[in-house]
């Protein structure tokens, strides 16, 4: 088929895919742990330092409440990234036991919140678990999906759920992109070597 042509009809399917709406996850894979008696293939704490070194923009995942009684959902990401210009489609990484998940996918909405620099507070705030992760928090709906659009945020991006694909001990979760906009004279939060940072410390 060549890459021409594969390209081509893996754009005709993410489109046919995305008019049947959102796209539940896979079934969990066998995943076989490293027994007691074998060697890791790599060293966790290695892994993360190494990782590490690869300096990321700081987001936070929101998604309207699901149900009548029920609170936004929302958790800090680091793993987000742009994926595709036609259709337009943005991607994030969640862990599998993580709470939040679960009710972004009922949901089946969410809005991509890039910090700007100033907002390292709001991020540790959103990596808490089990905590009120929006009081005192001043935000505005998104304009499509309804999901909390944080203020003083240097970029939000509103998605519909695409698809969700199985990777490891994460999903990966694709959006598509419904709406977006960014505030030119903001400054993102970068998230290096354990720390958060500015672009002028040192980038």
């Amino acid at each position: 088929m060549g890459h021409a042509g594969a390209a081509a009809a893996a754009v005709r399917y993410l489109g046919s895919a995305a008019s049947a709406g959102p796209v539940e996850a896979l079934p969990r894979p066998e995943l076989r742990c490293v027994r007691a008696d074998e060697r890791a293939p790599v060293d966790p704490a290695v892994f993360r330092r190494v990782l590490g070194s690869f300096p990321t923009g700081v987001t936070v995942i929101t998604a309207p409440a699901a149900a009548d009684g029920e609170s936004p959902a929302g958790f800090a990401c680091q793993s987000f990234s742009s994926l595709s210009l036609d259709p337009p489609l943005v991607c994030f990484m969640v862990g599998r036991t993580s709470a939040t998940w679960p009710r972004i996918a009922r949901a089946g909405v969410f809005c991509v919140n890039v910090l700007s620099a100033g907002q390292g507070g709001l991020c540790r705030a959103f990596a808490v678990s089990g905590a009120d992760k929006f009081a005192g928090v001043a935000y505005d709906a998104a304009p499509v999906s309804g999901a909390p659009r944080l203020a003083g945020a240097a970029a939000w991006i509103d998605c519909v759920v695409h698809a969700v694909h199985t990777g490891g001990d994460h999903l990966v979760v694709v959006g598509r992109v419904s709406a977006l906009g960014a505030d030119g004279a903001a400054d993102p939060l970068v998230f290096h070597r354990g720390r958060f940072a500015r672009l002028g410390d040192g980038f």
